[in-house]
This record gives structure tokens, sequence and C-alpha cells, in this order.
């Protein structure tokens, strides 16, 4: 009997290679028109170096010496002519980075019309968003006019690049949805180092703008609980669940303790009891534990001594492993209203944040896209654009793993993605391959036998 696998048909890696490739074509070339290698061409040999995940820009380039590969990396992404390293280089450093934006929109956009999306809701109908930056580059040598710089303690300059990341989160699935990144680097005419606060203000202007209506509860950490930003976060209609610490938001925790003397009511504690079986993983416990889940809330305190008038909802919460003798503690402040109901969706969403750097920075540094790795600094645009390019190859995997079959199967497989894109190589360097889903097909259900056919749904 014939296994039907059926695919996605706006929702696949050949479908959403095609259009990253239609929409790269949208993009002004204000180069002579009789150039040898086009912008789209040299975009998409971009975007393939991180979806083949290569480690770095020469060896991408060494393979345009072996002809079965270059091949197949034309007819996978679309591309005509394969440019070297140096001229994707120079070709990419002049395209303005906020013209690969509607790429990461049109990606969304089909999401959310395959209601594949709606499978991250998790606080009443709204979206988590976990909001951070990261160093992409740092260098004592290497830099360009975009690099912002620090003096070190023996008054050596370094020089490095950041980025504000931002995923779209659900505290029970390892899948992230990335938006388009704001770099943090040295804007046009500034002297001084860009910041990530500014960079917010970038971000969520332009989130806005390309999703004015999308129910969002921005995640951040304790450098976000100051009061112009959360002004900014309400003027662009987004909740928020922020951490907090004791040291840091010593004036918010005081006032707290002193709310409970004065009325022990406007202060609410209580505990779960729960029987933990399963493993944050999704695997089930040879010993189940017991753990306790304590809570303590207050709406309406004053978040600090400076904006007594801006008012937050505060969050407590022990995590106690009675069987291991270990608590983990945790604070937030939120503008949801808490009760006794919502607070564990809340504590829930809240620790949700960490799969900005779990499921997101980690696996672009560590699994093969190689974030850490400096592909080329470029007098302009360059670097930005290759940060773009990697975080549309992530989205085009996490869209992937979240809802297509064939390559769930391939993952289910080989076991872990390291080993998925070992093996995706291995088939891309020894045969001709006509796309992803052939490839996917040959690790899922070997090579010998007949594959299940694939209906286009």
């Amino acid at each position: 009997m014939t296994i039907k696998i059926a695919l996605r048909k706006h929702l696949n890696a050949d479908s959403m290679n095609k259009q990253l490739k239609c929409q790269f074509e949208k993009i002004p070339d204000h180069r002579a028109k009789n150039v040898k290698y086009s912008l789209p061409d040299a975009l998409m040999s971009g975007y393939a170096m991180f979806s083949l995940k290569y480690p770095s820009l020469l060896q991408f380039d060494k393979e345009r010496e072996n002809r079965s590969e270059i091949e197949n990396i034309k007819s996978i992404y679309n591309i005509k002519n394969v440019p070297c390293d140096s001229q994707i280089r120079n070709i990419l450093d002049d395209v303005n980075p906020n013209e690969l934006r509607p790429a990461f929109t049109k990606l969304f956009a089909q999401l959310q019309r395959g209601k594949v999306l709606e499978e991250m809701i998790y606080f009443d109908d709204y979206y988590l968003l976990s909001i951070d930056g990261i160093e992409v580059f740092n260098s004592e040598k290497i830099f360009s006019k975009n690099c912002s710089s620090r003096k070190r303690r023996d008054e050596s300059v370094e020089y490095y690049q950041q980025f504000l990341g931002a995923v779209i989160v659900h505290p029970e699935r390892k899948e992230v949805i990335p938006l388009c990144p704001e770099m943090i680097i040295k804007q046009d005419g500034n002297e001084k180092n860009d910041c990530e606060r500014n960079a917010s203000k970038r971000f969520l202007k332009e989130f806005r703008r390309e999703h004015p209506h999308l129910k969002t509860i921005v995640l951040e950490d304790a450098l976000s609980a100051n009061a112009p930003h959360l002004k900014e976060l309400k003027k662009r209609e987004c909740r928020y669940i922020i951490g907090v610490k004791p040291k840091g938001n010593k004036f918010l925790f005081n006032a707290v303790d002193e709310a409970k003397k004065e009325d022990p009511d406007r202060v609410v504690d209580f505990e779960i009891e729960q029987i933990v079986t399963h493993n944050p993983a999704g695997g089930k416990m040879k010993d189940p534990k017991m753990v306790v889940h304590k809570f303590r809330f207050a709406n309406n305190m004053p978040l600090n001594a400076s904006n007594e008038d801006v008012k937050v909802n505060f969050l407590e919460y022990w995590e106690i492993d009675k069987r291991g003798d270990k608590t983990k503690h945790f604070s937030w402040i939120t503008d949801i209203e808490i009760t006794k109901e919502n607070s564990y969706k809340i504590m829930r969403s809240g620790r949700a944040r960490w799969r900005i750097e779990n499921e997101t920075f980690n696996t672009l540094t560590n699994q093969g896209y190689n974030l850490k790795h400096n592909f080329g600094l470029g007098n302009k645009h360059l670097s930005t654009n290759f940060i773009f390019l990697m975080m549309l190859a992530f989205l085009v995997d996490q869209i992937q793993q979240l809802c297509c079959p064939l390559f769930q199967a391939a993952l289910k497989k080989v076991g872990r993605k390291s080993y998925l894109w070992e093996k995706i190589r291995s088939l891309f360097v020894r045969f001709q391959i006509d796309s992803v889903k052939t490839m996917l097909e040959a690790i899922a259900h070997g090579i010998k036998t007949k594959p299940p056919d694939i209906l286009n749904a």
C-alpha cells in the first residue's frame, strides 16, 4: 500500500524558495543592465549558503568547482548563475536591507493563511513575542563604519556588531517563528554607538507597520523594565511580561513588601502542587517528581521611585522540587491584570522568553548557521544583509519543522537536526538533486526503495 504524505502547497521548502526568489526579483537593481550576475541570483546564493549550512562563504565558493553540486544549487534555489564569493559580497553590500523585509512578511502571511500561526497562540488569543539582543561580531583589527566600538581595560579598542532578535514562541513548542531582526549598529550620519533601546524603538515601529493587528505580548529581560520602554510598548499596542530582579528593582520589591504589611489582602500568596511525569523535552520520566508552584502577586504597583505614576502588575514565582530539594525563583511585571486563575499562564509565558536564547541564538550559533562567523562586514549593508538572509533560512527551517510532515519524518529518522543537515549535504554532494523534497524523501524513506507519493495540498 502506497503511503501518501500531504505537503502544504505554500509551506514546503521548495515553494518557499520560489517565493523568496519572487520577492528578491522585486528589489530594484541600480547596476548596468548587462551584468553577468543578477541581484536575485546573488541574494538567493547568499540564502542558499545558509540554507545548506555552509560554514563560510569561501567554502560555498569552492563548491562552484564541483559541477554537479553547482547544478543542484541552481535547480533547488532557482538560480541562473551562481556568483563567486567576492561578487556576492560586492552585490549584497549595496542592497538596502529594508528591501529584504517583504520576504519575511510574505512567509509570515503564508503561515497566517494556512492557519499554522494559530498553533502558536498561548495566552488567550495573544502571541508571545520574545525580544533580546545578541552580539554577533567583535574584533580589534577588523571593522567597518557601521561597527560600534568600546575601550578595554588595557585601552585597546574593540569593534563589534549586535542585532535585536524577535521570535514568536510558545511554552510547549520547540519551534519559534523569527521576525525580521533590527541591527544594533551605528546609524547613517551618527558618530555615537547605537544601543538596544533605540533599536527596540525602531523594531516596534516596523513591527506594527507590518503587523498592525497582531495581538502580541512582548517578553523581555530586566533591562527593559523602565518607564520609557513601557510607554513605547503601550504606544505600539503591545502587552508585556518583563522580568525584574530584587537587586535591580529594589523599589518595586520593597513596595510589594510594604503593601503586604499595610493591607495583607492586596498581595496574594498561594501554592499549587503538581506531579511532573514528563521532562521539558516531552519524554516520560522514569521517576515522577512532586513540584510546588508558589505564587505571590500584586496589581497596580509603582514601577520605581522616579516613575511612581507608572503602575505595573507584579508576579513572583518559586518552583520547588521536593525530590531534589531545589528551588528556582522568577519575577515579572506585566500590564495584564493578575488573578489566581491566570497566574500559572503568565508564569509560563514569562519563562518562555528563554526560547530566544535556547531555540534561537543557541541554534543559530551552534547548529549549522554559524551566527558568530564573520561572513563579511562590507562598506555599507553587507553584514546586515547576511544576518537577514541567515534569519530567512532559519525561518524556512522552522516553518518546515512546524508543519511539513516530510521534514518531520526525515528529522525523526536521523534524530537530531545537526545529523539532518549532514545527511542533506551528503546527498547534495553525491547525487543530482532537483528539489528539497527529493532530499527529504531519500532521508526519510531511503534511496533504494520507492518513496511515498507526495500530494500538494
